[in-house]
């Protein structure tokens, strides 16, 4: 079955952190949009520097939760600190964890997930700086190259990105995940 992914970010988005798992999305024959604030393009970060620009397929304006399977949140240090002070993109994120859809985030992307107030009670891990905000929101946070907790993936950097792929396509094909009482 084919499955459509939106990818969440803006200018400062780490380069690896979404090119990996949007060229593992569409290797299973998904769709995998790029959805951001702005319509044209938005910058990477790579290697200590801006890097190339990456086409928005879609703006926040334009999509909903429910054309989209699952969402992945790319890290990088701008981005998510961008993303998090937007309604708009809050809104979009706490979405899908109603709607109870995967939801997979690597290195800084869960700083989002601080804003949309969605990380109590959950096993998660991130880049190790952003560790104190995660569990200040309620999160249980672990020092593993991959955590999955009902549908959400987590992961601390590029280095972990094969785990990260491999977990969030699982996740994905699975599909929904009813939370289960802790």
């Amino acid at each position: 079955m084919t499955k459509k992914i939106a990818i969440l970010a803006t200018d400062g988005f780490e380069e690896s952190e979404l090119k990996s798992p949007k060229e593992y999305l569409e290797q299973q024959g998904w769709t995998a949009d790029i959805v951001s604030l702005k319509s044209g393009s938005i910058k990477s970060w790579a290697d200590g520097n801006w890097g190339k620009a990456y086409e928005v397929n879609k703006t926040l304006d334009e999509v909903t939760s429910g054309d989209y399977h699952a969402l992945v949140l790319p890290g990088g240090v701008i981005n998510p600190d961008l993303l998090r002070r937007e309604e708009k993109a809050i809104s979009f994120v706490k979405d899908f964890f109603e709607e109870k859809k995967p939801v997979a985030a690597i290195c800084h992307g869960p700083q989002i997930l601080v804003n949309a107030d969605v990380l109590e009670g959950r096993n998660i891990t991130s880049f190790f700086s952003v560790k104190e905000d995660l569990i200040n929101a309620g999160a249980i946070w672990t020092d593993k190259e991959v955590i999955v907790d009902n549908g959400l993936v987590t992961s601390r950097n590029p280095d972990d990105l094969p785990a990260f792929n491999k977990k969030m396509v699982e996740e994905i094909k699975e599909g929904k995940h009813e939370l289960q009482s802790r």
